[in-house]
């Protein structure tokens, strides 16, 4: 009656997750996530090389640096993004090929450095979101008209 576990059926259950639950996040949470993944891939790597687990650790890297190409660069806007832009660009090609050498060489130490250069800019993104919505909770009484308590 009940079939054994497949994880194909598993993977695609996974993706259709996945894809349905990116029409219903906001951008600011989609960059979070992308930031999220590099990190995680980069983890994950760590761990495997530590373990000797070649394939783990070339699967994360090759993970990490997808998300930055095809992720994280590609949805700068190189138009109107300016200096911030150009910046964002810079970094995530570096951090793109340091994680091609760490791959290439074993080299923890890279992929600690990666980490400690995504983790700040991770960090500030979701900061944002957090200040925005801090912002818009002070401004929402005074918008619909309702008394503001100041404590003095």
């Amino acid at each position: 009656m009940f079939s054994a576990y497949s994880p194909r059926a598993a993977n695609a259950y996974q993706r259709i997750n996945v894809e349905t639950s990116m029409h219903t996040i906001d951008q600011h949470q989609l960059v979070s996530l992308l930031y999220e993944g590099v990190l995680n891939s980069i983890a994950t790597a760590r761990g495997a090389m530590a373990r000797g687990d070649v394939l783990g650790k070339v699967n994360a890297i090759s993970k990490a640096v997808r998300i930055l190409e095809e992720g994280l660069s590609t949805s700068l806007d190189k138009v109107d993004g300016g200096e911030l832009a150009e910046n964002l660009g810079a970094l995530y090609d570096y951090c793109m090929r340091r994680l091609i050498l760490a791959n290439a060489r074993n080299d923890d130490a890279m992929m600690q450095e990666v980490m400690r250069l995504i983790e700040p800019v991770a960090q500030g993104w979701n900061d944002i979101k957090k200040s925005g919505a801090a912002a818009a909770s002070a401004d929402a009484p005074a918008a619909t008209g309702q008394p503001v308590l100041v404590e003095a």
